[in-house]
């Protein structure tokens, strides 16, 4: 990658309770080894995204439990800046998706200690205070693709999309040709999906 190209910055909005946003963040940071890209870190949530929908029960439960992460690390990038985003959401992924954890508190107060944030943030996984933001930052990433999506989002040079959705994440020079093909599809005047039936669940290596 030549390093007299100016970078792109890439924004991109994740849950940290969502599998598949966690495999689009893994390829992102390959892309980044390969490409002339910055990415911002933004987060959005798959509970805000589900309110008011007619959801099975035990989704009805997860989507009350994935409040926890997004409000803390809110909570953190307001008191603590923008940078701490990215690790916070590295250490809680890591636990929640590669080490199976399924307690989702448990897994934010692991990751807080990791990164060296303070142990009080937990507090507001269960605080509305700081849900203007929360919501602010998830609409931000929705109007770039409205409504019928989900997490995660990636925009680059006003082009944005949903995804991609791939298992396991590609790396090196693989990665890079997937994003150049991603960019390409997403900045055709017209052009709104490729999808096909998944066969298997998140490789996580």
């Amino acid at each position: 990658m030549s390093t007299d190209t100016p970078a792109d910055t890439v924004d991109f909005w994740f849950d940290p309770m969502c599998p598949w946003a966690w495999m689009t963040s893994r390829w992102i940071g390959e892309v980044e080894q390969v490409r002339p890209i910055t990415v911002n870190w933004k987060v959005m949530s798959l509970s805000v995204l589900n309110e008011g929908r007619d959801l099975p029960e035990d989704y009805q439960e997860l989507m009350k439990s994935a409040w926890g992460p997004v409000r803390v690390v809110i909570a953190a990038r307001e008191l603590h800046g923008q940078d701490v985003v990215k690790p916070l959401y590295d250490a809680i992924g890591t636990r929640v998706h590669p080490g199976a954890e399924k307690d989702l508190r448990v897994a934010t107060v692991a990751a807080l200690a990791e990164v060296g944030l303070p142990a009080s943030l937990i507090e507001f996984a269960d605080s509305d205070e700081y849900d203007t933001q929360l919501r602010d930052s998830h609409q931000s990433g929705i109007d770039q693709v409205g409504e019928e999506v989900g997490t995660p989002v990636v925009a680059v040079n006003g082009v944005a999309f949903f995804g991609p959705v791939v298992t396991p994440a590609p790396k090196g020079e693989a990665a890079g040709k997937l994003w150049d093909g991603c960019v390409l599809v997403a900045a055709t005047p017209g052009f709104y999906e490729l999808k096909r039936t998944r066969t298997q669940g998140p490789v996580f290596d």
